[in-house]
């Protein structure tokens, strides 16, 4: 890692040296929008919107754009420029040429050269909007702070121009577009009309004063029909008034004299108001002398013949006027009726007027849009005429760039060595995670728990001794401190061999026991200088401590169910597992149970090649009958661990078939009944399928994964291709563990296993 840092910062020292200085002049822009929308109020412009972030944004872009850059290089005529054309002078640039100089080029073309150029002015160019401000840097840099300055200056300028110019021609296109939909609008908009006045003439759809001729007809009409009926009904009373009084009885002349006065014409009447004035006359009279010379009086009897026949003569009269009242009757009620049918049908023109109205004001609301829309183009030409003539821009220059305002802008020598230091940090760092990757290996105790989903019983430290030597904390030196388990344990049951159920050795049992006890040395495990004794030899080291560990799992899982055969088994061969089993078996027999180890692995007993040498029958020869347990069992006599291997005499082809057979099961339920435990080591998962075998003979299993070794491929899958192993996992040991490399990984569990309190509790490495 320090190489690589160093190596960084030698190549920055060689870019120090090499790169060009630069320089960078600024000009400053404004957007002022303000100036822009005052001049086209005085024209009567409609304008643009007030320029935002997005407007400023987007002027950012146009500034960096080619067309600006092409420009200001034929403004300056950059590419007769010396400076201008070096521009790219530097290390690289110099190797380049060197190693183009030895293969001739073709002269390069004007368009090459201009597409080089606004290449180096798109590169040194820097545009930056100030805060959420309307002001805009320029920025260019350059060998050069004069040209720098110009170049800052240049870009200023043309892009106003080329704004002008853009609002130019977009007003002229604009104008010319507009000047040519206006004559199409106008058209539509005469044809629309023309459309109107056709359709009111074919329909006979006359206006007067606002209204439709056929309303004022109806109105008219209606008013002298109303009217007649009117008179009709005058008529029609005066004419039974006067019947009435021409119907009533002559003899009674009074009834008719005051019936007369009820009678609007017959008072107008001069006659009947003369013979009415002379009867009554004559009435008080005839009155008067009938009071004074009695009723049959000659002078009284001649009033009332004469008041007879002034009453037959207003009676006749009456009945004239009442000819006359028939007259008026039937000239009312012919008026009411022609009235009433030039009401109706001026109500049928009507009803045809107003049908053809819907049609007619679809046409008039057609002309009245063609005519406001024809009337608002006329209004946006005359605004873009007048906006040609007057160039405005919302943009300024408010700082101009000069050479002495230049500042040398590269190289940065101080952040040219930090990017050195940091680069070089970050390279290494991904070096080394890059070589990780390629070493995907168990490393820490949460990787397996996250991987595998399941729990990491122990991490087992690496063990390395000459056999032979007693190990750092040996059993001799735990004689003094500890008690062992035959000093306090009973001596009426052993603590290895068979038993009855009820705790009490039988008599078969008994007689094992004496053979064992008069077992050939031979048949007695010496594994005083092997690594699984170690556990045994330094109690306090860490390596027995991982073991206390997994027995405490395997004595913990038996709680609620029985897990009396432990099976060890490992993804690939010379992982430890077997190493695993004997240590394993080792720290439970010690702590007194019954156990019995026995080496399953049928193809490769290496556990037998290392305990049992000199065996010559084994697990297959008892479990077919062969032999007695008694004559294949092999005793450690320090820890009372039994242990059953498996002599393989030749090699088999069917060793899967001899664990799944009734006769291993029979086997197997027999110990269960004479040992308290049984760990059984097995096959390795991935090369062969015997592991898959033994579904009916553990009860749970134990992985073991060597650290640094082990790959999280191959494990993943022998684990998902075996999932009754997956189902019956106990946990995984993580083996062979190099405990100081280990904290680099896991700062955890390294700061565990190097707690310098470790050795508080009696412990020791």
């Amino acid at each position: 890692m320090i190489i690589t840092v160093l190596l960084c910062l030698a190549m920055a020292g060689v870019y120090l040296a090499t790169a060009p200085k630069r320089f960078t002049g600024t000009a400053v822009l404004l957007m002022d929008s303000r100036k822009m929308q005052g001049l086209q109020t005085q024209v009567g412009a409609a304008g643009d919107n007030p320029i935002d972030t997005a407007m400023v944004d987007s002027q950012v872009e146009v500034l960096k754009s080619e067309t600006i850059a092409s420009s200001v290089i034929k403004d300056l005529r950059l590419l007769d420029s010396p400076v201008f054309m070096r521009e790219d002078a530097g290390f690289l640039s110099g190797v380049t040429q060197l190693f183009a100089s030895f293969f001739p080029e073709e002269k390069p073309s004007d368009d090459g050269l201009m597409r080089t150029a606004i290449g180096r002015i798109v590169s040194g160019l820097t545009i930056k909007r100030v805060a959420q401000s309307y002001v805009i840097e320029i920025s260019y840099q350059s060998l050069s702070p004069d040209l720098a300055a110009q170049i800052a200056n240049a870009v200023a300028e043309n892009y106003i121009t080329d704004s002008l110019e853009s609002k130019y021609q977009a007003s002229r296109r604009a104008a010319v577009w507009l000047q040519d939909r206006l004559k199409e609008l106008r058209a539509q908009a005469s044809s629309a009309e023309r459309a109107v006045a056709d359709y009111k003439a074919k329909n006979n759809i006359v206006d007067a004063g606002g209204r439709l001729l056929t309303e004022q007809q109806l109105a008219e009409i209606n008013s002298a029909l109303t009217e007649a009926r009117g008179k009709r009904a005058e008529a029609e009373a005066k004419l039974q008034r006067i019947t009435a009084i021409l119907n009533a009885d002559e003899s009674d002349s009074q009834v008719i004299l005051n019936d007369l006065a009820t009678v609007n014409d017959s008072m107008a009447n001069p006659v009947i108001t003369k013979l009415r004035g002379t009867y009554l006359d004559y009435a008080a009279k005839a009155s008067d002398w009938s009071n004074r010379y009695g009723p049959t009086h000659l002078a009284v009897v001649n009033l009332r013949n004469q008041m007879r026949e002034i009453r037959h003569s207003i009676l006749d009269e009456l009945r004239r006027t009442a000819e006359a009242y028939k007259s008026d009757l039937a000239i009312a009620n012919a008026r009411e009726v022609a009235g009433q049918k030039s009401l109706n049908d001026t109500i049928a023109v009507s009803n045809d007027t107003s049908q053809a109205q819907i049609v007619l004001r679809d046409l008039e609301s057609n002309a009245q849009s063609a005519r406001a829309l024809s009337d608002n183009f006329l209004q946006l030409y005359m605004v873009s005429v007048q906006q040609q003539s007057f160039p405005i821009t919302e943009a300024r220059v408010i700082t101009q760039a000069n050479a002495s305002s230049s500042s040398k802008t590269s190289p940065k020598t101080a952040l040219v060595l930090l990017a050195g230091i940091v680069g070089g940090g970050i390279l290494a760092g991904l070096v080394a995670i890059f070589l990780e990757m390629l070493d995907r290996v168990f490393r820490t105790v949460h990787q397996v728990e996250r991987l595998l989903q399941t729990n990491c019983l122990a991490s087992v430290p690496i063990v390395s001794f000459e056999a032979g030597q007693a190990p750092k904390g040996s059993l001799s030196r735990l004689k003094g401190w500890l008690p062992f388990p035959s000093d306090w344990m009973p001596t009426s049951r052993p603590r290895s061999g068979p038993t009855t159920a009820a705790g009490q050795p039988s008599r078969a049992m008994e007689e094992a026991g004496a053979n064992h006890m008069a077992r050939p040395r031979d048949r007695q495990l010496m594994i005083d200088d092997s690594v699984g004794r170690f556990a045994i030899n330094s109690p306090f080291s860490r390596f027995a401590e991982a073991f206390r560990s997994i027995k405490l799992a395997t004595d913990l899982s038996n709680y609620g169910s029985p897990h009396k055969v432990v099976a060890i088994t490992s993804a690939l061969p010379n992982e430890g597992k077997s190493t695993v089993s004997e240590a394993l078996a080792q720290t439970t027999a010690q702590s007194g149970l019954r156990t019995l180890l026995i080496d399953g692995d049928i193809r490769n007993p290496s556990l037998t090649h290392r305990l049992g040498r000199s065996a010559d029958v084994g697990l297959i020869e008892v479990v077919f009958g062969k032999v007695d347990l008694k004559d294949a069992l092999w005793v450690d006599p320090q820890t009372n661990l039994h242990f059953l291997p498996c002599v393989v005499t030749s090699r088999f082809s069917n060793s899967s078939d001899i664990l799944a057979s009734a006769q291993m099961q029979k086997f197997f339920q027999d110990m269960r009944e004479q040992y308290d435990r049984i760990i059984l080591d097995l096959s390795p998962l991935a090369p062969v399928i015997d592991v898959r075998a033994t579904g009916t003979l553990a009860d749970s299993y134990i992985l073991v994964i060597e650290w640094a070794k082990s790959k999280v491929d191959v494990v993943e899958r022998v684990m998902q291709e075996t999932p009754m192993v997956r189902e019956r996992l106990m946990g995984a040991v993580l083996n062979k563990v190099n405990v100081a490399a280990m904290s680099r990984y896991d700062t955890h569990s390294g700061g565990y296993y190097r707690n310098r309190y470790y050795s508080r509790y009696g412990y020791v490495d």
